[in-house]
């Protein structure tokens, strides 16, 4: 018993099953998509899978046009998003709780049953599916991961910055610039990557709102492994890794840049 105590007492322990979940679940496929994004169908090493995308112009111009749809929706959701958090942050009485609970509702029902809500909505209204229908579903979706960061960030200020600014004759105006926006910019960061990084890579949204007839990057990626059969998947791994560089390198610019802004805001 006191063995068997010992062991279990350990927080070290308790750890394991954690362990275990991220080699299985994370490490492993995360090692299979390098594998097989650098060997051909053979299992010999190969570049041809990267340079069959950089010669594809198809590719390219569908990587270029996903990060853009991406980039707009990110700057639509943080100009929406951003008077939200605000007002939620410094509003009395029941209006944050009414307001969190508005934004969280939607989040209720799974996302793609939301896109086929709004697609019946377009038919509905007679509004042609496209370009404008997916900015419009992308911001519907994730607009709440801009909110919520920035709203967390706002609330946590120090209120007697604020006091301070006016007691120094900062007007409004220059109240919110010099001193509730740069405080708010780690919370801005966390959006931006939290809105970026899934727009980037998704590809249910825009077949479902523009009836196939936009192809994101994502999209490519599910028919390199859906559709191609085997001797797609070296092709399917390598579009995989190429966004996962992409992601991390935004994951990674933007954690520099908040300790940045945390570190010398004034």
């Amino acid at each position: 018993m006191k063995k068997l105590s010992s062991i279990f007492g350990k927080r070290s322990t308790w750890a394991w099953p954690y362990v275990l979940f991220l080699v299985l679940f994370m490490v492993l496929p995360l090692i299979l998509i390098f594998v097989y994004a650098f060997t051909d169908p053979q299992g010999h090493f190969t570049l041809k899978n990267f340079l069959q995308f950089f010669h594809t112009t198809e590719a390219v111009n569908t990587f270029i046009y996903s990060l853009a749809i991406a980039l707009l929706t990110t700057i639509i959701c943080l100009l929406l998003g951003y008077p939200a958090a605000y007002i939620m942050a410094t509003a009395e009485l029941k209006t944050p709780a009414v307001m969190a609970m508005l934004f969280i509702l939607p989040m209720w029902i799974n996302f793609l049953l939301r896109t086929i809500a709004t697609v019946e909505l377009f038919n509905m209204f007679g509004i042609p599916l496209g370009e404008g229908a997916l900015l419009y579903g992308m911001c519907y979706d994730f607009l709440p991961f801009m909110i919520y960061p920035i709203y967390n960030t706002l609330q946590k200020m120090d209120r007697s910055l604020i006091e301070a600014a006016h007691d120094l004759g900062a007007n409004g105006f220059e109240v919110f610039t010099k001193v509730v926006f740069p405080l708010s910019m780690p919370g801005i960061y966390s959006g931006i990557i939290m809105v970026f990084m899934p727009t980037v890579s998704t590809f249910a949204i825009a077949e479902l709102l523009t009836r196939n007839k936009i192809t994101l990057f994502g999209s490519l990626i599910q028919r390199a492994f859906g559709e191609g059969g085997l001797q797609m998947w070296n092709y399917g791994a390598a579009l995989s890794l190429i966004m996962l560089l992409i992601i991390g390198l935004t994951s990674f610019f933007g954690n520099n840049e908040e300790e940045d802004t945390r570190g010398g805001i004034v």
